[in-house]
């Protein structure tokens, strides 16, 4: 099972993506950990300076806008 974790403090774009990528694993059929992550100082140690971040098993994967539904369906696999 992967961790994925949505970096942000609750903008608009942060809820896109976490929405995204809760779409794209139930269209996948994967079974996902996903948390979000508000603490700036939690954000901060991932070295994301622009949100939303993404990381998967501890390794940052997006930074900074809403990734597009493909690249989102690539993580979830």
């Amino acid at each position: 099972m992967k961790n994925i974790k949505v970096l942000g403090t609750g903008c608009a774009n942060c809820k896109t993506t976490l929405k995204l990528i809760e779409e794209a694993a139930k269209q996948a059929g994967a079974d996902i950990e996903l948390e979000k992550v508000e603490d700036i100082g939690d954000i901060m140690a991932y070295g994301v300076m622009s949100t939303p971040g993404v990381v998967i098993d501890g390794k940052v994967v997006h930074a900074g806008g809403v990734p597009d539904r493909k690249t989102v369906a690539s993580w979830v696999v």
